[in-house]
């Protein structure tokens, strides 16, 4: 049975600033690379997975004009 979509509620950043865990709608907290894989199946929604001019894989927010819930203004936990 397919799980029903969830979508980010809340993110854990590293000393640097950046992303390393988030908090699904469920309770369910998963890491960087897990949620990227999640949103490649279609398991997360609101956001997407892109190539940066790093060569490396990033997730971000879906572009919806709203800065409020872009993944670095949601709240941590």
């Amino acid at each position: 049975m397919e799980e029903p979509t969830q979508h980010v509620v809340a993110v854990r950043k590293n000393g640097d600033g950046d992303i390393v865990e988030m908090k699904l709608s469920s309770g369910q907290v998963v890491d960087y690379e897990e949620a990227q894989y999640m949103a490649k199946n279609g398991q997360i929604s609101g956001v997407n997975v892109f190539r940066g001019r790093d060569g490396d894989e990033h997730l971000r927010s879906n572009a919806d004009g709203d800065p409020t819930n872009n993944l670095d203004n949601l709240p941590g936990f």
